[in-house]
């Protein structure tokens, strides 16, 4: 599937001489769309073959991965099984908006402490699941598998080589190894992590296939899921100027430190950047619900 690359303009890309296209991939599909569809086509491919009825994977509460894999194996014809962080949810979850909907889409919930979430590699974690909810095709937390890799090194197609830089916001670093698979040899692969902390290098290094790609880790906003008033306005005045909504978790976080970098003059003039949208909009309800209770402007949707 190939999605479209919109150019954008705006005076600071016109003074600096810089080329900036977005990559909608948020505009695949309305619930499983961006990285989410890629990530998760192989898998679902494979778990067929096998003749696996069931997707078990793992997730928080307001878990793009998780409402995609609900759709997807409701779209399917498959049981799907959502291990999600925080015991405390257990009771409250219908007013959680992404596991309402991922509820809605045949998604049976396990709710497990944060402790106990941090099991969730340890081969006796996974055997218990089994002995519970009998067999599944595992899709680990974010959906960052070799196969999931593999999809994400669709993105990018031959009209994309003529961009020197491709820039992906970073979760569990699958799409991003995906984009360096996929990247040409005059090409950097710049990751924004939505996380604190140089962890995720090795988990990229895992997959990836060679060495033209760096983080860019100043743009996190504190860690995951966490936002102050200046994303927020950011966000908001984006998507009045130029018709595209931005998630506050990745995306927008990405296209803040695109538009940093490019301030302090770190792309030279020339520059032909592709920015990838990797669509988690359904995260902004829920995010919205967040920002209400401190008092901060919410998210134009």
């Amino acid at each position: 599937m190939i999605t479209p690359n919109q150019h954008i303009d705006l005076p600071l890309l016109r003074e600096k001489g810089v080329i900036l296209n977005i990559k909608r991939e948020d505009t695949i599909h309305p619930l499983i769309s961006g990285n989410k569809y890629r990530k998760l086509k192989y898998n679902l491919i494979e778990a067929k073959k096998q003749g696996k009825d069931t997707l078990l994977t793992f997730g928080g509460a307001f878990s793009n991965h998780i409402a995609a894999t609900a759709y997807a194996g409701h779209e399917q014809g498959l049981k799907t099984v959502g291990v999600i962080r925080g015991e405390e949810l257990e009771n409250k979850w219908q007013d959680n908006p992404t596991l309402k909907m991922a509820h809605e889409h045949g998604m049976q919930f396990h709710f497990v402490s944060r402790s106990h979430y941090r099991l969730k590699s340890e081969a006796s974690f996974v055997q218990d699941l089994k002995e519970r909810f009998g067999d599944f095709h595992l899709l680990p937390e974010g959906g960052t598998n070799a196969l999931a890799v593999k999809g994400c090194t669709e993105i990018l197609t031959q009209n994309d080589a003529t961009f020197d830089y491709i820039c992906s916001a970073v979760g569990t670093g699958g799409t991003l190894a995906g984009l360096i698979n996929a990247s040409r040899p005059h090409q950097t692969v710049l990751g924004f992590p939505a996380l604190k902390g140089n962890f995720l290098i090795e988990e990229i290094r895992t997959f990836a296939q060679n060495k033209r790609w760096r983080l860019v880790t100043d743009y996190h906003f504190g860690g995951y899921a966490k936002v102050d008033r200046q994303l927020i306005d950011f966000i908001n005045l984006f998507k009045s100027e130029k018709g595209i909504p931005l998630d506050p978790i990745y995306t927008g976080k990405m296209l803040f430190g695109i538009f940093d970098l490019i301030k302090r003059d770190f792309f030279p003039s020339g520059t032909q950047i592709l920015a990838i949208h990797t669509g988690g909009l359904q995260g902004i309800k829920g995010m919205n619900q967040i920002l209400k209770k401190k008092n901060l402007p919410l998210l134009d949707v």
